[in-house]
C-alpha cells in the first residue's frame, strides 16, 4: 500500500493510521475488486456514466473511493490521456485532487449543506467548462441528508448534464435516497471486508509500523470492526499502545480487555450451560465474565454468533467451515449434535430478543440474566419437532432419545442436556388431552362459515366474508375464492387461522386472481330480497287492491304476524288525481 509522507515522531505531528494508510490507488483498496473491474472495463470501452452512487457501511471507504474516481476520470500523464484506474506514473491532477484543492473537483458535505439554496449555488457552475481538467466532478457526501427541495433542484441537471460534468454521491443510508435520483446513477455497493482479509491487511500495517500484535488480537479487532476498514485501523491504533514493553507483543487477552469482550471459550461454556438448563451455572458464569469487564450486550452478540455457527454445523455437517481453533470447532460440532434444529432456531429467536432487550435496558446485566433464565426454561421443554409430532399423532414414543454429552471447556464440563425427562412427561400428557379438546366443527358452505363466525365472537370476519368473498370452490379443508374490491389484505390468513381454531385442522385458503368467482353472500341476499319484492308486487291481493283504488301507490309490503299467505300493504293515493269522496273512502 502506498502511504502518505511519514509524519514526525513528535506527538503533535502524529497521524492516525486511518489517515496515514488511506488508499491512494485502486490497488490499495481491499475487498472491492468487483467495483474496480467494472470501472476498468468502462474506461476501456468509453462507456462512462455521468453519475455514480457509492453506498456501504461507515468506514468502508466511500469518500476515498469518490476521490479516487475523480482522479481516475481526470487522469492525464505524458504517456496517457484519458480516464484510467492505473495511476502510474503520477498524473497531472492527481496530487491536487487527493489533497481536495483542485478547482474542477468540488466536494460538498450534505450533512451541513442540506438546503435547496446550497444545491442551486453548486449547480450554477455546472454549465461552465472545467478550468484545467477533463471533467468537472461534483462529490456530494452523505447525499441522503439533502432536503426534498435540494433533490428536486438536482434532478433536472442529473438527468441531462453537460458532457463535461460528472457527479459522485456517497451515502450510508441508500434507502433514504429518492428512487428518481437512484435511477439516474450507476450504483456501487462497497461490501464489508471479510474478517480474515481484514486481519491480513492489519498484519501488513503492523509490519510497516514495527508494531507487534498477536494474531489472536488482530482477529479480535477484525471481528469487532464488522467489515469497516477505518474502524479496524482506529482499533489497531488503540491496541498498539497496550503493549507492556518495547519488545512485547500485544496479546489477545489485552485486546479483549480493551474491547470489553468475553473470552470466546467462556462464551461457549455459557451457551452450553444455558442450552442444558443449568440456571445457577449460567448466571454464575455470566457474572464472572461481567466482573472481568465483559459487556453484557457483547456477550449476547457473541452467543448469537455461536448459535449461528452451531446451526451451520447442524445443517452442513462435516462440510461446514469455521474460522476458529480446532478445539472450539469440536465443541461447536458437539453442541450441534446434541441439539435439534428446532431447539437451535428457538435459542436464536430468544437470543435475538435478548440482544435487543440488553441494549435498551437500564440495567444490562439484569436483562442478560433474565435472558439466560428464559433459555434455561426453554431447555425444559420438548424439542419443537417432537411437540409437533405429538400434537399431530396420538401414538407416543415410549422414551424420546436422550441428548448426548456436551464436551466441556475451560469451565466445569457440561455433561448432559437435562430436559429429556421433562420432555417425556409433557409428551405423555399432551396427546391424551389434545384430541378431547379439539372442536368438532365442520363447514359445508360459505354461508355456514359466515353464520358460525357471527355467533362465535367474529362478527367483523363474518361481515368481511359476506361482503368480499366471491367463492370459486368450497369443500372440507379447502376454500378458494376471489377477493372483492376493498377486501382486507389479510382476509385469507384470518379465515385460515379461525378455521384452525374452530375445527382443529389446517385448511387451505387461497385467493384466485384469474376467475371472476360467484356472487358474494351479501349480493345473493340482495338478489333474493329483490326477487321476493318483485314477487310480492305481483301478488293477487296487491294487484286487486291497486285496481280497486286507481292512482294508489304501493309504499311497503310486510308479512302479517301469525297469518300465513296473507300480505298486508300500506298504500297512498296520488294527490294529483281527482276522485270523489266515495273513492277516497
Amino acid at each position: 500500500m502506498n502511504e502518505s509522507p511519514t509524519p514526525t515522531d513528535s506527538a503533535a505531528g502524529y497521524q492516525v493510521l486511518a489517515r496515514k494508510y488511506r488508499p491512494s490507488t485502486f490497488e490499495d483498496m481491499i475487498g472491492q475488486e468487483a467495483m474496480v473491474t467494472t470501472l476498468t472495463n468502462a474506461f476501456k470501452t468509453g462507456r462512462i456514466a455521468h453519475a455514480f452512487m457509492l453506498t456501504g457501511v461507515r468506514g468502508i471507504g466511500k469518500t476515498t473511493t469518490a476521490r479516487l474516481l475523480a482522479r481516475a476520470l481526470n487522469y492525464q500523464s505524458d504517456d496517457h490521456d484519458g480516464p484510467s484506474v492505473d495511476f502510474e506514473p503520477m498524473g497531472a491532477h492527481c496530487e491536487a485532487i487527493m489533497a481536495s484543492n483542485h478547482m474542477d473537483v468540488l466536494e460538498m458535505d450534505a450533512a451541513s449543506r442540506t438546503g435547496v439554496e446550497n444545491m442551486r449555488e453548486m449547480l450554477d457552475s455546472v454549465r461552465y467548462a472545467p478550468v484545467s481538467a477533463r471533467y468537472k466532478v461534483y462529490i456530494i457526501d452523505e447525499v441522503h441528508m439533502l432536503s426534498t427541495g435540494a433533490f428536486n433542484a438536482l434532478l433536472k441537471t442529473l438527468e441531462e448534464p453537460p458532457d463535461h460534468a460528472k457527479f459522485i454521491f456517497a451515502t450510508t443510508e441508500i434507502r433514504k435516497v429518492p428512487i428518481t435520483v437512484l435511477s439516474r446513477c450507476q450504483r456501487f455497493d462497497l461490501r464489508r471486508v471479510e474478517a480474515g482479509e481484514l486481519a491480513g491487511h492489519l498484519k501488513k500495517i503492523c509490519d510497516k509500523e514495527n508494531a507487534k500484535v498477536s494474531d489472536d488480537g488482530l482477529a479480535l479487532i477484525s471481528r469487532a470492526a464488522e467489515g469497516s476498514v477505518r474502524d479496524a485501523l482506529s482499533l489497531l491504533d488503540q491496541a498498539i499502545v497496550q503493549r507492556s514493553g518495547e519488545d512485547a507483543d500485544v496479546t489477545g487477552e489485552q485486546v479483549r480487555d480493551m474491547l470489553g469482550l468475553a473470552d470466546r471459550v467462556r462464551v461457549l461454556d455459557l451457551f452450553a450451560l444455558a442450552a442444558r438448563g443449568d440456571a445457577p451455572g449460567a448466571l454464575a458464569e455470566l457474572r464472572a465474565q461481567y466482573d472481568h469487564g465483559a459487556d453484557p450486550a457483547v456477550v449476547m452478540r457473541d452467543m448469537l454468533d455461536i448459535c449461528h455457527e452451531v446451526s451451520r454445523a447442524k445443517a452442513l455437517g462435516d462440510a461446514a467451515e469455521f474460522d476458529a481453533a480446532p478445539d472450539q470447532i469440536t465443541r461447536l460440532k458437539d453442541l450441534a449434535a446434541d441439539l435439534s434444529l428446532g431447539q437451535i432456531t428457538r435459542l436464536w429467536q430468544m437470543l435475538l430478543k435478548a440482544h435487543q432487550d440488553v441494549t435498551r435496558a437500564p440495567a444490562p446485566l439484569a436483562a442478560a440474566d433474565m435472558a439466560l433464565l428464559r433459555m434455561c426454561v426453554a431447555a425444559e421443554l420438548p424439542p419443537p419437532e417432537l411437540a409437533a409430532q405429538l400434537l399431530a399423532s396420538p401414538n407416543l414414543p415410549a422414551d424420546p432419545p436422550k441428548p448426548a454429552a456436551i464436551q466441556g471447556g475451560s469451565s466445569p464440563q457440561v455433561t448432559h442436556i437435562a430436559p429429556a425427562q421433562s420432555a417425556v412427561a409433557v409428551a405423555r400428557t399432551l396427546p391424551d388431552e389434545r384430541p378431547r379438546n379439539l372442536p368438532s366443527v365442520t363447514f359445508d358452505s360459505l354461508d355456514a362459515l359466515s353464520s358460525y363466525a357471527a355467533d362465535n365472537g367474529a362478527r367483523a370476519l363474518s361481515a368481511d366474508i359476506s361482503r368480499y368473498v366471491r367463492p370459486v370452490s368450497f369443500e372440507q379443508g379447502r376454500i378458494e375464492f376471489v377477493a372483492g374490491p376493498m377486501a382486507p389484505q389479510m382476509l385469507a390468513t384470518q379465515i385460515k387461522e379461525r378455521l384452525k381454531d374452530w375445527t382443529g385442522q389446517d385448511w387451505s385458503v387461497t385467493v384466485n386472481t384469474t376467475l371472476p368467482g360467484d356472487p358474494t353472500l351479501l349480493e345473493r341476499r340482495r338478489e333474493a330480497q329483490d326477487a321476493q319484492a318483485e314477487a310480492d308486487k305481483n301478488h293477487p291481493a296487491i294487484l286487486q287492491t291497486l285496481a280497486a283504488f286507481p292512482g294508489a301507490t304501493l309504499v311497503e309490503i310486510r308479512e302479517r304476524v301469525n297469518t300465513s299467505n296473507v300480505i298486508e300493504g300500506n298504500f297512498t293515493q296520488n294527490p294529483d288525481l281527482e276522485t270523489d269522496e266515495e273513492d277516497e273512502t
